[in-house]
């Protein structure tokens, strides 16, 4: 199938491309790139107006299967992800059983292979059970087809072990993404620990417990020369360990979240557990550290943490109620609206954490950028057109967002994989 995207502005920070041009994707790939195209195809789209850019990626999702069918499925994940303009998903393994065995790997492909409208590219565990206590078995895990390592949601406490892992992942050459948290000092908290957890007189979670961590795998990434990337940063302390790090070169990369990005504590004022993450939101102080840091590209990458739980879930108060918040169907809309039309981050910045940046630490060679050979994986985006979050439209199972009946500037128009229109849906899908 031939698809022809015609006179859009093509935008690839990785490729260095700003401006208007014709598209022609065949057979899963980028066939040509021209001021203009005349050539038969099977389908003609007018992009007039619209900003076309690498598919998005977002190499931190939960999808909950298997185990936790009814918050959320590989099927339903991916079409949030469509939906959102992310084209190619990595999907974390806290599951049940949790994905550290090459069964649960390949159940994970084989589903997404027959029910994901994107790629989705499995995390395997990095220790038995997300234990922290026994290395996984990460050769054949990698062979399997993980596309990377994690324990998200539990941290590698074990010093001795993470060395390990460290080196191991290295040897396989695939990336290593460690959830920061000393459980010592976080147990038991709902909130970051500070003014607003004074005053709703709840357990606090301290910058501390985030920070320790986050030195710990510096020192074992300088001491080891092997690669570590933090997942969801969320304190300026982290961005300062972050920037010594790197200007020492020490093999260390980041991300941080739309809700990092966006929210702070204050939310909490509203008793909404909606806001519940881990790591916390944190103080307007910690949002404008990680927003330097994301504009600078000390933070490389923007990543989701989309984590889907049931009404009933988070309607049980602040201290009872789970972490998560979901965000595939959200990011796009909220950070152009909040961020990039404010001016306080650039469109190109904005995109390129989202593609080229992911895409490089996956080691993802056709993916996030546009040029010929590169996979047929893009969205189509309309800057000045608005985007309004309704519960019916959700393709999410689940609905923890605060943003439900909030109206954003930017949206997402067309999602294409592998040359295949995957949003809009189809009637009968």
């Amino acid at each position: 199938m031939k698809l022809l995207i015609k006179k859009g502005r093509v935008l690839d920070p990785g490729q260095k491309i700003d401006g208007t041009f014709d598209l022609l994707l065949a057979e899963g790939r980028i066939v040509s790139i021209q001021p203009e195209i005349r050539v038969e195809a099977d389908r003609v789209v007018e992009a007039s107006g619209l900003l076309v850019v690498p598919g998005l990626i977002d190499l931190h999702v939960h999808l909950r299967e298997p185990g936790f069918e009814h918050k959320e499925t590989i099927g339903s994940g991916s079409r949030a992800a469509a939906r959102g303009g992310f084209t190619t998903i990595c999907c974390m393994p806290n599951t049940s059983p949790v994905a550290d065995s090459v069964e649960i790997i390949r159940f994970i492909k084989e589903k997404a292979r027959k029910e994901a409208v994107v790629n989705v590219l499995p995390v395997a565990a990095v220790t038995v059970g997300q234990k922290g206590q026994e290395l996984a078995p990460l050769t054949e895990l990698a062979e399997a087809g993980a596309a990377a390592f994690s324990d998200d949601g539990q941290p590698v406490w074990n010093s001795a072990l993470m060395r390990q892992a460290m080196e191991k992942a290295a040897g396989l050459g695939l990336l290593l993404i460690d959830h920061c948290e000393e459980k010592s000092l976080a147990t038991g908290g709902v909130i970051n620990e500070g003014e607003v957890s004074r005053r709703l007189d709840l357990p606090g979670i301290p910058a501390a417990a985030e920070e320790i961590m986050v030195a710990r795998d510096i020192i074992l990434a300088r001491h080891t020369g092997c690669p570590v990337h933090l997942a969801h940063l969320s304190t300026a302390g982290s961005v300062e360990l972050l920037d010594r790090a790197r200007a020492e070169g020490v093999p260390v990369s980041a991300e941080v979240t739309p809700h990092h990005l966006l929210l702070t504590e204050e939310q909490f004022l509203s008793r909404d557990p909606v806001y519940k993450v881990n790591p916390p939101l944190r103080t307007e102080a910690d949002r404008q550290s990680l927003l330097r840091a994301l504009r600078s590209g000390l933070i490389e990458v923007i990543a989701t943490d989309h984590a889907p739980h049931t009404e009933q879930e988070k309607n049980q108060g602040l201290e009872k109620a789970p972490f998560g918040i979901n965000g595939l169907e959200t990011a796009i809309p909220s950070l152009l609206d909040r961020l990039v039309r404010t001016g306080e981050l650039s469109l190109e910045r904005l995109i390129e954490a989202l593609t080229i940046a992911p895409a490089r630490l996956l080691k993802l060679e056709k993916k996030g950028r546009i040029k010929v050979g590169a996979d047929a994986d893009l969205v189509l985006l309309d800057l000045d057109g608005t985007s309004l979050i309704r519960r019916e439209d959700l393709q999410s199972r689940s609905k923890n967002t605060p943003f439900l009946n909030t109206r954003f500037y930017g949206a997402v128009v067309l999602t294409v994989v592998g040359g295949k229109v995957v949003y809009p849906f189809e009637k009968n899908d």
